[in-house]
């Protein structure tokens, strides 16, 4: 069994019901995320992917990847000699991004594959970074995912989690909870028509391990120099570590 928000499911379950959440939103995503935290996540994904580290000609997994705004920010920084590759489990989610850069004109430098992130299908060492963003949390095995995440990474490879985390101090965390419980899913239901998607996300914020436990479970995989940097008082978080 696993959790599915604050619902105990089986884990090809919860596997299929992600999968109906992300089906159903994938039209409105962005615009969603831009409501739900006021335009603040596109800051986080620039401070995110600004932190990585990333140069020219690398090769790039950014799992997770949905509608492309990170592989994006993250194919300017490795240029034409590097590559990108989006991968997500949900093929509605790769539509709306590939749908997305062919309105912009950018339909240069990146690959998109459906994949499931706890058994990826690509060699060993293959890629020098990995970023997933907003993406971990819904894994069905988070510890298979970390595992598979080190295992594609080079030695000397980094992996970069920007993921939702504990607030603090308290009083902030009560406020956020009424704006996570109370005007999300409502905004869903009025913006997507999906009450029950964001009640999800928000139960599945609440589920998802905080900064230190994430920093173990990186350590258990095997990843050294684990670390992370809070963003808007724990709203988010950016973990980040190595394959040495």
């Amino acid at each position: 069994m696993t959790d599915f928000g604050y619902r105990e499911v089986a884990a090809e379950e919860k596997t299929r019901l992600v999968g109906q959440v992300f089906s159903s939103v994938a039209d409105r995503y962005d615009v969603m995320n831009d409501l739900m935290s006021l335009g603040i996540h596109r800051l986080w994904k620039r401070q995110f992917v600004s932190g990585c580290g990333l140069r020219r000609g690398q090769q790039v997994l950014d799992l997770a990847g949905g509608t492309g705004d990170i592989a994006d920010l993250v194919r300017s920084k490795v240029g034409q000699k590097g590559s990108v590759m989006v991968a997500d489990i949900n093929h509605d989610m790769l539509k709306a991004g590939r749908r997305r850069m062919d309105n912009q004109g950018q339909v240069e430098g990146l690959d998109w594959l459906q994949v499931n992130g706890e058994s990826l299908p690509f060699a060993d060492r293959q890629f020098d970074h990995v970023t997933i963003a907003f993406g971990l949390r819904n894994f069905t095995d988070k510890e298979a995912g970390l595992a598979e995440m080190y295992r594609v990474l080079k030695p000397g490879g980094r992996v970069h989690i920007l993921e939702f985390s504990r607030v603090s101090p308290e009083l902030f965390s009560k406020l956020y909870d009424v704006w996570s419980f109370q005007v999300l899913p409502r905004l869903g239901q009025l913006v997507a028509n999906d009450r029950e998607s964001y009640q999800y996300l928000a139960e599945s914020i609440r589920r998802f391990p905080d900064q230190a436990t994430l920093i173990s479970m990186l350590e258990e995989a095997g990843f050294e120099r684990a670390g992370f940097e809070n963003l808007s008082g724990g709203i988010a978080a950016i973990h980040r570590a190595a394959r040495v």
